[in-house]
């Protein structure tokens, strides 16, 4: 298995993401914090937790868009590629979440992150949002000023396979493993280490079959997938 280098990806597992004071919190969000930690304990060849990190002045913020009196949830606005304003993205509107230097922005302390080998921090670019861990959505062109350099981190160490956890399903789990198939790695997320916002079959339902259509593969804990991880060599 000296080609097989796997790597685990730790989407958002923070304090706004989950009950009970989380601004944007998922419902038993907190609930997969055991899991994750025996994910850590497998030899992956990189651990990785990434953290939404905006700045005050965030675009993905409806306080920061009072006009024509936009709420948190409901309204939605049209975001430009900063660097090319034809390509536009319609996103949904938040409550101020994961600002920088507050305490919604931790990662939650349940989390070893004394096994994490990095933290990537995405979002900080206040002109887009960034669901993903990669990239901002845009292409025409990518926005480098968001990037985070994830993919580069993963190339440097040799990485041929992906697994996503974390916050929240249907949102920037969904986001950074479809960018982690673009990026050109065997994708998977591990059904039973992650919440999704919405449950439902409309939410969790509908993004399992998008994710599937583009790559992903949904695995479990007990499936032939982390099996082969617990045999992967030691790093």
């Amino acid at each position: 298995m000296n080609n097989y280098k796997p790597a685990l990806i730790i989407v958002d597992f923070q304090e706004d993401f989950c009950p009970p004071n989380g601004a944007l919190a998922v419902a038993e969000g907190r609930s997969i914090a055991p899991i994750i930690n025996d994910l850590l304990r497998l030899p992956f060849v990189q651990k990785i937790a990434t953290k939404d990190f905006h700045p005050p002045d965030h675009v993905s913020f409806a306080s920061n868009h009072p006009e024509p009196d936009n709420k948190p949830f409901t309204s939605f606005v049209t975001i430009p590629n900063p660097n090319n304003t034809d390509e536009t993205q319609i996103s949904r509107l938040w409550p101020v979440h994961c600002v920088q230097g507050t305490p919604g922005a931790e990662l939650i302390p349940e989390l070893d992150i004394s096994r994490v080998h990095m933290v990537i921090e995405k979002g900080q670019d206040a002109r887009v949002e960034m669901y993903s861990a990669f990239e901002a959505p845009f292409r025409n062109p990518v926005v480098k000023e968001a990037s985070s350099g994830l993919a580069q981190s993963l190339r440097d160490a040799g990485v041929t396979d992906v697994f996503v956890v974390g916050l929240a399903m249907d949102y920037c789990v969904r986001s950074t493993a479809i960018d982690a198939v673009a990026e050109g790695f065997k994708t998977y997320v591990i059904i039973e280490a992650t919440k999704a916002v919405d449950p439902s079959e409309e939410g969790w339902g509908k993004t399992v079959k998008e994710l599937e259509s583009a790559g992903v593969n949904f695995v479990g804990l007990a499936g032939e997938e982390l099996a082969k991880v617990r045999l992967a060599e030691d790093v």
